[in-house]
């Protein structure tokens, strides 16, 4: 599909809102790529998410992984990752990945920073502090954004990809730090019930909380005002990222294309949604109360269209 046909009002209307529930908010805003680049992050994206799953899902059935569980998982991710050093693949799958990674110049770092936070998930319940968080982010949130950044900022000559010249991960670090604290806060409720907390231990602390407070909150007891403290913090934090965010954005406005930046402001947008519905006052952070309808996310995927003037 070539620029000069883009008409995002179209695509709007082939996304299944309803649908898409693995890093939807990724998909809904390469949606508005041509196909090709679209295809790429769906790949790279599948690659990630098949890592993330089997560690999660583990969790969330059995509680912390056994000594045996964590070597036999943490040697998949390593044999996952290594596959990517290679030319081909017998296994269809990661030859498609292989090949999208060499078509796409997609740094292998970032897949290698990737898999050392899978592997520290693997080995560790939570973060004993918020620095322990901000390093685990660099690859569970900061690599995934940055492959993001990284195909919205590809040039394409002579039907090749020429990777954009500037450092990806350092304009992709503010938006992955802001959605990925919204994330937490907006996930509160679900990941507690699936065994899992995203909040670090020294915060927790410094609130008179433990782990197991956020849980009976997450089953339904009245949230404490020290948790709206947590929640306080972890939104200020966001606050400060989001702001970078927006700058980060503006400096991108004049060098990549029309689809590309508006993919840009929608998947910024998706998160502000759910930041917007953040009431540290009075709400009690269930996964119903934080996350937008799939007509609400829909709508406001159209007024990012109409608000930079895209038709």
């Amino acid at each position: 599909m070539s620029q000069t046909k883009f008409k995002p009002g179209d695509i709007i209307n082939i996304i299944d809102f309803a649908k898409i529930y693995d890093h939807p908010n990724i998909l809904i805003a390469a949606r508005f790529w041509e196909d090709e680049r679209y295809n790429a992050a769906k790949i790279c994206y599948k690659f990630m998410r098949s890592i993330d799953d089997m560690i999660d899902d583990y969790k969330a059935g059995n509680g912390s992984l056994t000594s045996a569980k964590k070597k036999l998982f943490t040697a998949k991710v390593n044999d996952w990752i290594s596959s990517l050093e290679k030319s081909s693949s017998d296994d269809p799958f990661i030859k498609e990945v292989i090949e999208t990674v060499t078509n796409f110049k997609i740094p292998l770092k970032l897949f290698h920073n990737f898999a050392k936070s899978m592997i520290y998930d693997i080995n560790n319940d939570g973060f004993v502090k918020y620095n322990d968080f901000l390093l685990y982010a660099e690859g569970a949130s900061v690599a995934p954004a940055s492959l993001f950044v990284h195909l919205c900022c590809l040039k394409k000559e002579n039907g090749e990809y020429i990777s954009p010249s500037f450092d990806i991960i350092e304009v992709a670090r503010p938006c992955a730090l802001f959605s990925y604290l919204v994330h937490i806060i907006r996930d509160f409720q679900k990941d507690q019930l699936d065994n899992l907390n995203y909040f670090a231990i020294d915060i927790l602390k410094k609130n008179k909380l433990i782990p197991s407070d956020l849980k009976r909150m997450a089953n339904g007891e009245p949230v404490t005002g020290n948790f709206r403290n947590v929640i306080k913090e972890y939104y200020e934090r966001a606050e400060d990222y989001r702001l970078k965010t927006q700058e980060e954005i503006k400096k991108l406005t004049s060098s990549i294309e029309t689809r590309y930046l508006l993919s840009l402001h929608i998947i910024y947008n998706l998160y502000l949604q759910v930041f917007e519905r953040i009431d540290i006052s009075d709400g009690n952070f269930t996964t119903e109360e934080l996350n937008p309808s799939p007509l609400e996310i829909k709508n406001r995927v159209i007024e990012v269209i109409d608000n930079i003037k895209i038709h």
